[in-house]
């Protein structure tokens, strides 16, 4: 008879404790976090101010050498922001060759979708490890009554 009770004490408690559950107010999330993870935020923040790049992979579309390397190359990047606005083409100079790349991709993955789009215009276009500006994150807001030290 003990666990009987036992067994209908518990289903009681489940019971009352999914319909509080149910009435609580939704779409409502409460975090608590440490105020050291702040702390910890703003160090690695400080730590990698200064650096601006990171590796990752761009697409090559041009690289030529000569006396009008480099005004084909101003050419081409003019074409390709406005053919591809949604990535960002980059001139460099390794001697003796002016290089056109497009992109900042974070992966393989990216870069090979990417390579799709542009190889219909671009047929000698390739994928090369490079190093790449650091995407841009968006911010999760944070409760007005959030309390920071």
């Amino acid at each position: 008879m003990n666990l009987r009770n036992s067994l209908v004490f518990l289903f009681v408690f489940i019971s009352l404790q999914a319909i509080q559950a149910q009435n609580s107010p939704s779409g409502s999330l409460v975090v608590i976090q440490d105020n050291r993870l702040d702390s910890l935020l703003w160090l690695q923040e400080q730590l990698f101010k200064d650096k601006q790049y990171i590796e990752g992979f761009r697409i090559q579309v041009f690289m030529d050498s000569g006396n009008d390397a480099v005004n084909h190359a101003h050419e081409l990047i003019g074409k390709l922001s406005e053919e591809y606005p949604q990535w960002k083409a980059y001139l460099s100079y390794g001697q003796p060759y002016y290089r056109v790349r497009i992109g900042d991709f974070r992966n393989r993955l990216e870069a090979e979708a990417a390579l799709q789009q542009l190889n219909h215009n671009y047929k000698q276009a390739f994928i090369t490890r490079d190093q790449i500006a650091f995407p841009e994150l968006s911010a999760f807001p944070t409760p007005k009554n959030a309390q920071h030290e």
